[in-house]
């Protein structure tokens, strides 16, 4: 890891028994950087976030995050970090706004400073009329989208998103993505894993694609495009490096 990294893995590996989710991963992602994470269904995404919030335990290897490791240090890692899970829950019965206040405060700001930016945040993605309401009747889009503005509360620098816009209609998937080119302009590192390649490439700096636990492809769209399928889209990049059946798959 260098002073231009946020991010590095370390040889990182998760297995179950005989299945091995991640396997050995290495990669850096620079400060400031947005990193899309690609992979079919299974791949080792979700997991490879889990490490990084120090919900799982790696089998081997190590995350570290702006210098702290995020299983022995993870409590320090979380005050830097806003981490978007896939499906996030909430209290049914406390108001949008009471959640954001509530996380703000649990990340030391005050009753005021947290009010303040919560009032911003639910303003800046469309949740300014559901405010008030409980979560109980928040629908999956806009539970994402509370979600977000939870993992924005704190003004962390780092992002950590697992399918920030699944869930969403178009509409708000704009919404969404531009909120996060906003948070990208400020200088936030931004880690996301997505299902939708029209996004990644819209949004990240580089990417990576995983694939039953293996990092098979790392680089910017144009260098993949160009390494993988000469003249051909992120789509053909995608559906060759995770082609079992393909002799020649291998990493860039």
């Amino acid at each position: 890891m260098t002073d231009a990294d946020m991010i590095a893995f370390h040889g990182l590996s998760k297995s179950y028994g005989e299945l091995a989710a991640v396997r050995a991963l290495n990669l850096a992602v620079g400060r400031g950087e947005v990193f899309g994470f690609l992979g079919p269904n299974g791949a080792g995404k979700t997991t490879t976030i889990r490490m990084m919030m120090g919900i799982l335990v790696p089998s081997q290897g190590r995350v570290v995050i702006d210098g702290l490791d995020c299983r022995s240090e993870r409590v320090a890692v979380k005050r830097r970090v806003g981490y978007l899970p896939d499906n996030p829950i909430f209290y049914d019965y406390l108001k949008g706004r009471e959640i954001l206040v509530f996380v703000g405060e649990m990340h030391g700001q005050s009753r005021a400073e947290a009010s303040e930016r919560a009032a911003v945040l639910l303003r800046d993605l469309g949740l300014d009329d559901a405010g008030e309401e409980f979560a109980v009747n928040y629908s999956t889009g806009m539970k994402k989208k509370l979600g977000l503005a939870c993992a924005l509360i704190h003004d962390p620098a780092v992002l950590i998103l697992d399918e920030p816009t699944n869930g969403l209609d178009p509409r708000a998937q704009r919404e969404v993505q531009e909120r996060l080119l906003r948070s990208a302009a400020e200088g936030r590192t931004i880690f996301l894993s997505t299902h939708l390649l029209n996004m990644a490439e819209h949004l990240c700096s580089r990417i990576g694609i995983i694939h039953r636990g293996d990092l098979v492809a790392v680089g910017g769209v144009g260098d993949l495009k160009d390494q993988v399928v000469p003249g051909g889209s992120l789509e053909e990049v995608f559906l060759r490096v995770t082609d079992p059946d393909d002799p020649a798959r291998s990493a860039p």
